[in-house]
Order: structure tokens, then C-alpha cells, then sequence
């Protein structure tokens, strides 16, 4: 049995964007669902966010399946996969102004 939240019912639009456009692996609408000056950190590590992305991502075929929300669906239990390193349980905080993701931290939940 699935018990993944489906991407329609997490609770922010800016995090339901970020979320859609990982699991379509959709550059543009990824890209539109951040500001423009948008940061991350991967383990308390800060990190290029393009370098990032696209590698972690993009050429790795990254998903996300949300196991939970909270904090107002700023905050993600996923379990993200990707052809690097398999699947994992992870925890995505992110931090959104203007309707759109400003900041995202990620890590092992």
C-alpha cells in the first residue's frame, strides 16, 4: 500500500511547485519555483544550487515521494530517490517568500 501524500495536497503552493517540478524533472517550472537568489544547504553543508540540482536532480533522475508534512508544508519527510545513490529517507525544510522557494535544506531524516 502507498501511503505517499500525493504532490496536489501539500499544503504550500511554492513547496507543491518545487515538489511537482522535481518528480516531472521540469528545469523551467524547477527553475520558476524558486526566487532568483535561492540558496541551499545538502547536511548542513551549503551548496551551489545549480551544481546541485542538476547533478543531484536533473542527470540523476531525482523523485521525491512525501511521506509527510508539517510546519504548513514547509517541511517535507520524503523518501527521494535518484540513480546515484538509490533511495533514501530525507528531510526537506524550505523557506518561502513571495510565493516561491527562497531556501531549501535538505538531509537525512
Amino acid at each position: 500500500m502507498n501511503d505517499d501524500l500525493p504532490v496536489e495536497l501539500l499544503a504550500d503552493p511554492a513547496v507543491r511547485a518545487f515538489v511537482a517540478a522535481v518528480n516531472t524533472q521540469d528545469r523551467d517550472a524547477f527553475r520558476n519555483a524558486l526566487t532568483p537568489d535561492a540558496t541551499m544547504s545538502d547536511d548542513g553543508t551549503e551548496r551551489n544550487l545549480a551544481d546541485w540540482t542538476e547533478r543531484e536532480i536533473f542527470s540523476s533522475n531525482g523523485s521525491m515521494a512525501v511521506e509527510s508534512q508539517s510546519d504548513d508544508g514547509r517541511t517535507l519527510v520524503v523518501r527521494y530517490r535518484n540513480d546515484t545513490w538509490g533511495e533514501m529517507r530525507t528531510r526537506w525544510q524550505f523557506t518561502v517568500e513571495g510565493g516561491k522557494v527562497a531556501r531549501f535544506e535538505t538531509g537525512q531524516a
